[in-house]
């Protein structure tokens, strides 16, 4: 028997469907000489600092660094019965290999072996590695699978990734946590992350806007802009002199231009689009994307290559064809295919581009999810952009003078269209599309040098100079992506701020520690620091919130896959730095005032479990999208005059119900004592009374 583990039961099903193990067991499939198991993500991790000292359980400057000898995993309480059933499968005597099904990249390769050390496996290994779920690709995949050692070089940097981590972590938010007195998450790519972003705002808030004048004149078919001037008297002055006269053609150039297609998409420009077409988040595209992937419509989503291999050429106009078929904003345009274009090997290093399957064919798109179905579209719409002929215009740019100052005006004329009727045609079918300005054709009239064009009109418009704008998830994953991209060496494999597949998780990562924001602004979904993050950057020494740790990291990463460094030199690296951190960094004078003082937490939220803490105007559950309150000036408790204090809204929260002591009547005019009792509708917070029955209670 061979033994596939896959990272996922869905994929582990799809796999079985091709293999023949239609035997439905306890944790995994069987037939055909084969059993195909699962993983469910990551079985075990890295153990917490406790594990390896009691002591640790406090954090504590003196115990800092923390740096392990030998390491220790954990396995996830709710995931212990799937690691005891691949364990058991990996002894099994009648297994003869193991095949590594795992997602075709370093996490994959992590939790695969993982999973295989902690059970003490030593049986063959093989390593299946695809791009795409389809029946087609898998059965390739099985017919020339390689051998594990292959995978080796890959297996020690996702190792070192995660140790790493792990010790930046763990050593750098307690050293930040203990000195500034509440707890400060430190993280090797979410620091430097937050730092791009405090650092926009600073720059924003510093920004001066500078008014600027130009004059505009009406001209025969178009409109003659000046040069911006300085002061409005200028412009005003320049305005006056020309109404009324004729402006002389000085210049006339007309150029053919031709504007490539866009190359296929890599995970980090789909999520890109997403953000600015759709409103997706990133993570809401992976999430999307992975599911495609999972339904065989899609192929692998977490790469970070926009080109396809040569061996894909030949069967490449059939997929265009299907695809164009499924669309529907394709109707009416012809659709062809160069493929050219989007084949270079050179530009695949683990996955080509994301691209639809041929089983977009026999799809029911209607039934897909709505967020799935948009993806899918905009992945299909890449494809055929990629592979259509470039959009071809003649370009006019024309200068005319007007009392000895030059005037200038551009128009394009569209030859023809190419990828730009996809594009226009897809979005089209959106709703609130925003139109492509750089399609957008205004053809100037027929003009010749030495020409006399009567002035009709003439403007002032008044313009400020504008701030850079706050960070959107488009834009801070470009940012991610080329940050520190100059310091690096030019053959860097990875370069930026994480990869492609943790870009997503580190910003759902720093919005909900509540070091960022989302906020609505028109039709954009701006990403604002919190007060905390502001200080927290103020605070981190250059060496964490610099995008050369993470780049250099991942440089060096790439070396240990490849073979060029060993593990235990990177790690000598990481180890030396947090020694130096901790022996060396001083507090920030004056940080007292830099961050808010640190709630108290009262008790645990009756919805959602979260932290109840007292704030200025009541008692509020700390998680944002949990709108559990007890307001301090509530009608009921006003009408008792009575305000809830913190003892007794830890009983309610505890137990349901507080005795109070001095509750006045409105009907008596005097006091009583009884019990308040809490009762949440989940939309509304009530209080109701109970009385001591041997008394007879009654107000």
């Amino acid at each position: 028997m061979r033994l596939v583990i896959a990272e996922k039961p869905s994929v582990a099903k799809s796999l079985a469907a091709v293999l023949g193990a239609t035997s439905r067991k306890d944790g995994y499939l069987e037939g055909g000489g084969w059993l195909v198991s699962w993983c469910l993500g990551h079985l075990a991790g890295l153990a917490d600092a406790a594990a390896y000292n009691p002591d640790y359980a406090k954090w504590r400057y003196d115990d800092l660094p923390i740096l392990p000898e030998t390491w220790r995993f954990t396995i996830a309480k709710d995931k212990r019965n799937q690691f005891d059933v691949l364990r058991t499968l990996l002894w099994r005597e009648d297994v003869t290999e193991v095949v590594n099904a795992c997602d075709a990249g370093r996490e994959g390769e992590l939790i695969f072996r993982t999973v295989y050390c902690l059970a003490g496996c030593q049986k063959p290994m093989k390593r299946l590695w695809i791009s795409s779920m389809e029946d087609s690709a898998i059965r390739d995949g099985f017919a020339n699978l390689r051998p594990g050692a292959d995978y080796d070089g890959l297996h020690q940097a996702a190792l070192c990734r995660a140790k790493a981590d792990w010790l930046v972590g763990i050593n750098a938010t307690r050293l930040f946590s203990v000195l500034y007195h509440r707890t400060l998450n430190i993280g090797r790519v979410m620091s430097p992350t937050l730092a791009l972003i405090v650092q926009r705002e600073a720059e924003i808030d510093a920004f001066k806007p500078v008014p600027f004048y130009t004059v505009a004149l009406d001209l025969p078919g178009f409109t003659a802009t000046s040069a911006r001037m300085d002061k409005k008297a200028d412009a005003e002055q320049l305005k006056s002199a020309c109404q009324g006269l004729a402006a002389t053609v000085k210049q006339v150039e007309r150029k053919d231009k031709s504007e490539k297609p866009p190359a296929l998409y890599d995970l980090t420009t789909l999520q890109r689009d997403a953000n600015r077409l759709l409103g997706y988040t990133a993570q809401q595209t992976l999430d999307y994307l992975q599911n495609l992937y999972e339904k065989k419509l899609c192929t692998y989503p977490r790469t970070d290559s926009r080109y396809l291999t040569s061996d894909m050429a030949e069967g490449l106009p059939v997929l265009v064809n299907l695809v164009a078929n499924a669309m529907p904003f394709r109707k009416g345009i012809a659709i062809s295919c160069d493929t050219g274009a989007v084949i270079n090997d050179k530009k695949v290093t683990d996955h080509h581009a994301v691209i639809p399957t041929r089983n977009i064919r026999e799809a029911d798109l209607s039934a897909l999810p709505v967020g799935e179905r948009t993806i899918l579209e905009l992945v299909a719409l890449r494809l055929l952009c990629a592979v259509a002929p470039p959009y071809i215009y003649d370009e006019t740019s024309v200068t005319v003078d007007c009392t000895g100052a030059e005037f200038t005006a551009k128009g394009r004329t569209m030859k023809q269209p190419g990828w730009r009727a996809l594009d226009a045609a897809y979005r089209a079918s959106m709703k609130n599309a925003e139109p492509d300005k750089e399609a957008e054709d205004k053809a100037l009239p027929e003009l010749t040098e030495g020409q006399e064009l009567p002035v009709t009109g003439a403007a002032v418009k008044e313009g400020k100079t504008t701030p850079p704008k706050h960070f959107t998830e488009d834009t801070l994953l470009s940012a991610m992506e080329t940050a520190g991209k100059d310091n690096m060496p030019e053959d860097a494999e990875r370069k930026g701020l994480g990869t492609p597949a943790t870009r997503a998780g580190i910003l759902e990562k720093l919005v909900s520690s509540g070091f960022l924001e989302r906020k609505k602004s028109k039709k954009t979904v701006q990403l604002l620091p919190s007060h905390d993050a502001i200080s927290l950057i103020t605070v981190l020494p250059e060496q964490l919130q610099s995008p050369l740790l993470t780049a250099e990291w991942e440089y060096r990463l790439g070396e240990i896959e490849r073979g060029e460094l060993t593990p235990e030199d990177f790690m000598a690296e990481i180890t030396a730095m947090l020694k130096e951190l901790v022996g060396t960094y001083q507090v920030i004078k004056g940080s007292e005032y830099l961050f808010a003082p640190p709630r108290e937490v009262v008790g645990k939220c009756p919805r959602c479990g979260g932290e109840i803490a007292e704030m200025q105007k009541g008692f509020f559950c700390q998680d944002k999208s949990c709108n559990f309150a007890i307001w301090k000036n509530n009608n009921w408790w006003a009408a008792k005059r009575k305000q809830p204090t913190k003892a007794i809204v830890a009983a309610l929260l505890k137990d349901g119900r507080a005795h109070v002591a001095g509750l006045y009547s409105e009907k008596s005019g005097k006091t009583y004592d009884a019990t308040v009792v809490l009762e949440d509708t989940g939309q509304y917070v009530n209080f109701k009374l109970e009385f001591d029955r041997q008394k007879g209670g009654g107000k």
